[in-house]
């Protein structure tokens, strides 16, 4: 019996033909530490918003980040909370929550909402719903919603909310977050800023549907 070794050269990685003239293509990294993968994280921009609700008759509330929308049919947003937040405990068990998409100037009433001390409603306006719902005055939107499901995922919990009622002030631009500080936004040179109308229904495009 004659028996045939075929040896195969191990596989090249091929040449990334797209990177940019004085750039250099991504490689390949060990596991990213806590701290590296904020930082990265933290280079993308996004808006700020307080969840809160009565407890006990009192406003409790805290500051989120992660805040996305999920789905348009059924209405549905989501937000993460950390497994080592004091406050969730306190809000998971609430009939409604209010979500307020914080507005350019209320960085106080942030800093506020995620400090660990104090009374994190001191000197903030605000109104609660019929079901408890706590949301903001001063904002550039806002949901009354309740807790549709709870996702665990690493070391946050995924929380799909669903939504019960909904308002936006066009004429508020939102606090942005972006690498680890409070900004605005900007027009663009040459731009127009085109406000909605409040009375006119927006919708998606096809494409622009999934969230």
């Amino acid at each position: 019996m004659v028996v045939t070794v075929v040896r195969v050269a191990p596989s090249q990685p091929r040449p990334d033909r797209h990177v940019p003239p004085g750039h250099t293509a991504p490689q390949a990294q060990a596991p990213a530490s806590p701290a590296e993968l904020r930082r990265v994280f933290g280079a993308f921009p996004t808006g700020v918003t307080a969840l809160a609700a009565l407890v006990d008759g009192a406003p409790v509330g805290m500051a989120a980040n992660s805040f996305t929308s999920v789905s348009l049919h059924p209405p549905l947003l989501s937000v993460c909370v950390a497994h080592t937040s004091a406050t969730w405990p306190l809000l998971a068990g609430r009939a409604r929550l209010g979500v307020t998409v914080l507005g350019a100037g209320q960085e106080r009433a942030c800093a506020q909402l995620a400090s660990r001390d104090g009374d994190r409603f001191a000197r903030l306006d605000w109104h609660a719903t019929g079901d408890g719902a706590v949301l903001l005055h001063g904002a550039c939107a806002w949901f009354d919603t309740s807790i549709e499901q709870q996702v665990p995922a690493g070391d946050h919990d995924i929380v799909v909310l669903r939504i019960h009622a909904l308002g936006a002030d066009h004429t508020v631009p939102p606090l942005v977050f972006h690498a680890s500080r409070f900004r605005q936004l900007a027009e663009a040179a040459g731009g127009t800023r085109d406000t909605p109308d409040p009375h006119t229904p927006q919708r998606l495009t096809a494409t622009e549907e999934t969230p």
